[in-house]
């Protein structure tokens, strides 16, 4: 008997053993490094930062009344420009697309302690959107210069709205629906939490995990969405399906209840251009690309694909879902493919699978100049979890670039291991596992390190922005939690 427990614990040390050996590490292409094209954007503008708050503090201290002519100059100014970018077939290097810009963010800082012209800039940011996208109809978005004065805009004027959200009274703001274009379309429609969606309509969102955030800002220009789902109407019901593919369970299909009840921080509305050649010839095309995906999505399980790479059909990330069945009649989407030219953040994304390093990423489907913005919600609580998931994920990329490295536990790495065998046999009855299908349990592992030092950070940097906001009597600004951020790092880091 005791002999017989021998060689058990034996077999069992010598298991474990077997499966503690490390995976090999991933190789990641740096051939295309060298493409001058291919850079990460930067705003460079620390001290026009600076200068907006000290600004926003001088309006906040003298009151409204003392702004009101610097303010309503300002938007009268802005109100020109946008006109003239309207009335006029422009060059994305045309000056007035920066000086847009900057009345923008100069506007914003005087908008935030005065909640009354709230609605005003709301009106100014949502014009100045609209003439840019209209603009972009002849541009070629796969030029840098062209995304970046796309970038510029689309970006930054949320950026600044969502400042000015965070910094006004809740009563001030409390719609959390903005609509966008009402942009015609044959399709069934539906009603969802207070705008007509279409079927064919595309939903881009940002989810709550820290992968999310890491989804949505790691690529050459960081956005705010990370997840994209294509929405189906019944003609006959009105019953409306939403296909999206999940990282734990692939493609799946979803109510409207089941889609928003999975976190979601900000959701946008995309719908085709009603003047695209293609839907003047078929009306209907969104429809059938909503139809086509849907009997794709009910005749076989698809997997995740964890690669990102879109021209493969067996596999689907988020943004396949929409951009397969579009394809497949005629509508090229993401015009414009993101790329991921800095090292550390492909070795990082090199460890979750990761292959391919230009791809459609899920927010740079608004700037795909055939693409109108129906409509977006925000909510200032859920903004406001969504800047310190940016801030942590930016100083974390920071330390990517700097040499940090995705580590894990590795005495777990047997359990993790055992536990993606068993996920293994849950797939193969058609249920999600503990360790997702195509993730490796060395994956799972230093995904699990990411999320929990990510968590680490954000809760050391609430503490930080609480003080701030104790201290200066207003809640500090995107560039100051960036800041703060860092210093939440290093101190994590240093414990």
């Amino acid at each position: 008997m005791k002999k017989a427990v021998r060689i058990l614990f034996a077999i069992v040390v010598l298991g474990y053993a077997v499966l503690l050996i490390p995976d090999s590490e991933p190789i990641v292409p740096i051939t295309d490094l060298t493409e001058s094209h291919k850079k990460a954007f930067s705003w460079n503008q620390n001290e026009f930062w600076t200068e907006l708050e000290k600004q926003y503090v001088a309006s906040k201290d003298s009151g409204c009344e003392e702004t009101r002519c610097s303010a309503d100059s300002l938007m009268m100014l802005a109100r020109k420009a946008i006109a003239y970018i309207r009335d006029n077939r422009l060059e994305p290097g045309n000056p007035i697309f920066r000086q847009l810009e900057n009345l923008i963010f100069g506007i914003g800082s005087l908008t935030a302690p005065c909640h009354e012209r709230v609605s005003t800039f709301k009106e100014i940011v949502e014009k100045s959107r609209k003439a840019v996208k209209r603009q972009s109809e002849h541009w070629d978005v796969s030029k840098e210069e062209v995304r970046e004065t796309l970038y510029r805009l689309l970006y930054g004027s949320r950026g600044a709205m969502e400042e000015v959200l965070l910094h006004v009274p809740a009563s001030s703001s409390s719609d959390p629906l903005a609509l966008g274009t009402d942009e015609p379309s044959q399709t069934p429609y539906a009603s969802i939490l207070g705008a007509k969606i279409h079927s064919g309509d595309i939903l881009v969102s940002r989810g709550g995990a820290p992968t999310s955030a890491l989804i949505a800002r790691g690529n050459d220009f960081p956005g705010n969405f990370s997840h994209v789902a294509l929405v189906h109407v019944d003609p006959a019901t009105h019953v409306v399906s939403i296909i999206e593919s999940h990282i734990e369970r692939g493609v799946a299909i979803s109510t409207p209840e089941e889609y928003l009840n999975d976190t979601k921080l900000r959701v946008m509305v995309l719908r085709l251009r009603n003047d695209l050649a293609q839907l003047q010839a078929d009306s209907m095309l969104p429809h059938k690309a909503a139809e086509l995906t849907l009997k794709k999505a009910r005749e076989k399980h698809i997997p995740y694909d964890f690669s990102m790479d879109f021209q493969n059909s067996d596999k689907w990330f988020c943004s396949e879902v929409a951009s397969f069945a579009y394809k497949n009649l005629g509508v090229q989407l993401w015009m414009g493919l993101s790329h991921v030219s800095s090292p550390g953040l492909r070795i990082w994304l090199a460890c979750f699978g990761v292959e391919h390093f230009e791809t459609q990423e899920p927010s740079d489907l608004e700037y795909d100049p055939q693409l109108r913005v129906v409509a977006e919600w925000r909510d200032p609580e859920q903004l406001r979890k969504d800047h310190y998931d940016n801030a942590v994920t930016e100083a974390m990329l920071e330390g990517a670039e700097a040499g940090d490295r995705l580590t894990y536990a590795w005495y777990m790495l047997p359990v993790a291991r055992t536990m993606k065998a068993y996920s293994v046999l849950l797939n193969l009855v058609g249920s999600p596992g503990p360790v997702p299908e195509g993730m490796s349990a060395t994956a799972a592992l230093k995904n699990k390190y990411y999320s929990n030092k990510h968590e680490a950070i954000k809760r050391e940097l609430a503490r930080l922005a609480e003080e701030f906001t104790r201290k200066k009597g207003y809640a500090a600004p995107y560039w100051g939690l960036l800041q703060m951020a860092r210093v939440a790092k290093q101190t994590i880091e240093t414990r």
